[in-house]
């Protein structure tokens, strides 16, 4: 009916041009709603706290550190993919659209080409930083709260993006370190962490008499509900006799402790075993 009226094809273009967009539209959100429900499966993930103590409140707590990394990764990532498709979904649409109305896309695709490789050339060290941030995020090396040594800088992580990750050191400065420049990462925060205490006494002590006292200050220490509900992870150990001086015998006592708690856990283990040495007599040894 309408085949021979000058204004068809233009009728027909406009129709073509606006399924286009609701097409894109609808694939567009179905991308990002499947994003969601990836996300979100990433994000509750399981717990990989089995090998800990079962119905324990360390084991609580490691769980709920590592449900918020996954959670935090999870929608940083997402975020990302979220932008990527939707930058491919809408480029594809425009060019399809530019395509039906008779313009040229192939000086434009050139163009663009050429403007990429630009662009690329003047911001190597940007697409580096981000690509390192893409691996970080996705490998879980270290998360906000994490105390990390990050080779141009150590401190606790307060912030993590694609491009840069801003670290507070000991002395309350704040760093910002690209992540393209990061070669190689200590985690001090990650999963668990262990407090150690060397405790050199004299070679005329009696070596099974303080083998015996620090094995009571490890099992008094995983007594109390303070630190076994809250801080340590597994029943301190006693390794014996760690090493031989000039001038003493040195016992090593460690415990396995939540994140970021092994120096609070070390300092109570001086606290009890010089107060334990001073009450049976024994005096500790000028270590080598």
């Amino acid at each position: 009916m309408f085949g021979d009226a000058p204004w068809a094809p233009l009728v027909a273009s406009g129709i073509t041009i606006v399924l286009i967009l609701i097409l894109a539209f609808v694939v567009r959100n179905l991308t990002h709603r499947l994003i969601t429900r990836i996300v979100n499966q990433a994000a509750t993930g399981s717990s990989i706290t089995g090998r800990f103590r079962k119905g324990n409140g360390v084991t609580e707590g490691i769980d709920a550190l590592l449900h918020e990394r996954r959670k935090q990764r999870a929608e940083t990532m997402g975020s990302v993919l979220k932008h990527v498709a939707s930058v491919v979904i809408m480029g594809t649409a425009v060019l399809t659209v530019l395509d039906r109305l008779t313009i040229p896309i192939a000086p434009l695709l050139t163009s663009v080409g050429i403007l990429g490789v630009a662009i690329g050339f003047g911001a190597q060290e940007l697409v580096k930083d981000f690509i390192a941030g893409m691996f970080m995020l996705l490998e879980d090396q270290y998360g906000v709260g994490d105390v990390i040594d990050a080779g141009a800088a150590s401190g606790t992580v307060e912030a993590v993006t694609l491009r840069v990750t801003r670290l507070r050191d000991a002395d309350g400065r704040v760093w910002y370190v690209r992540n393209g420049t990061i070669t190689r990462v200590g985690n001090e925060s990650q999963g668990w962490s262990r407090a150690y205490l060397d405790v050199p006494v004299a070679y005329d002590s009696d070596i099974p008499a303080v083998r015996a006292l620090l094995d009571k200050v490890a099992d008094e220490l995983w007594g109390e509900p303070e630190f076994r509900e809250t801080m340590i992870v597994e029943p301190p150990s006693v390794f014996g006799v760690e090493q031989l001086s000039d001038s003493s015998v040195v016992f090593r006592i460690s415990a396995k402790t939540l994140p970021a708690q092994q120096a609070h856990v070390a300092r109570e283990l001086r606290l009890r075993v010089k107060s334990a040495l001073d009450s049976a007599g024994i005096a500790m040894a000028a270590s080598a």
